[in-house]
Parts: structure tokens; sequence; C-alpha cells
């Protein structure tokens, strides 16, 4: 009997969301290298190296998809434009995480990735609720998610931000299906 292992993909009208594959090391390397991008996460490391980025995609090759997916953003003609990711918390919800590299800023494609994905969890996970938070220094993360459809549930809390090396104040957000 053969086993296949299909990661689930994603397309929206321009973007495609993938599950991480070794091609993606350069890639993620060049873009999560740039400290405004790690600086807005809470697990880059700064500077983000080439065993940093092989690390991430060992532990993506080892992903249960039933419950924590994360999906190469890559653009039908730029290529990898950033990753995107749902971690199921301890109360059973999926919080949602995400990057774009600095050249693919201001372009729509973190709200037409995030849409795609919502998409997806409510189809494939029937997640009827998905949390996420950005920090405050960031507001243009919080206008993404606001676009896709979450709202501010009012709580503000520090998160660790390892490119930072300090836990940063964070807007808790919520979207309901």
């Amino acid at each position: 009997m053969c086993a296949i292992e299909v990661t689930p993909v994603v397309s929206t009208e321009r973007l495609v969301l993938r599950g991480p594959v070794r091609s993606d090391a350069d890639a993620l390397v060049a873009l999560a290298g740039d400290f405004n991008v790690a600086g807005m996460t809470a697990n880059l490391p700064h500077p983000y190296a080439a065993s940093d980025a092989e690390a991430f995609l060992d532990r993506m090759a080892r992903q249960d998809f039933v419950r924590d997916a994360t999906f190469s953003v890559e653009h039908r003609h730029f290529g990898l434009v950033g990753m995107l990711g749902f971690r199921t918390q301890a109360n059973g919800r999926p919080n949602l995480g995400y990057w774009l590299g600095r050249p693919y800023w201001n372009r729509g494609y973190a709200t037409e990735a995030v849409r795609g994905a919502l998409a997806w969890v409510k189809r494939d996970w029937r997640a009827k609720v998905v949390e996420a938070a950005h920090f405050t220094d960031n507001p243009a993360s919080g206008q993404v998610l606001v676009k896709a459809g979450f709202l501010y549930t009012g709580d503000i809390e520090r998160q660790p931000c390892l490119a930072r090396g300090e836990d940063v104040p964070a807007r808790r957000m919520v979207w309901l299906a």
C-alpha cells in the first residue's frame, strides 16, 4: 500500500497558498532576513540565516495539517512573497499568523491571502472562531485583519518577539465564521 502525503492548496485571484517546500529556502532567507519583517512577528529570529530556513522547513515537513497548517504564500508571477499559518491553541481555536516580505507590502496580497486561508479553515476545519493578534506598533497588520473580517476584542497582551528580544504589546482580534 502506498501512502501519499497531501498538503492543502488554496488558490486566490493572484496567490497560491501551499505547503512549504525545500525550494522556498533562499526566498525565505531573503524576505525574512529583513528586520522590518522579522520585528513584526513573534517567531522569526533576526538575523534570519539559511540554517533557520532549513530548520523551519524540517518542522514543516512533519506538520500535521489536521491540527496546524502553514502555507507558503506564492504570487503567480513573483514567486514566494511570505508565509501564513494556523496553530491550534490550548482552547481548541486556531490562531492566525502571517508575514509578507517588504517588497510585497501595500499591494493587497496579505488581505487576499488571509481571506483565502479563512475560507479554507472554515471549510476544511469547520472552524467557527479564529484568533489573531498584531503588535500595537504595526497598525497595517491590524488593517489587514479588519479587512478580512476580524474584530478587536479590546484586549492588549504582551507577546514575545524573537527578533526584538523582548515582549511587545499586541492587540487581540477574533474572526467569527
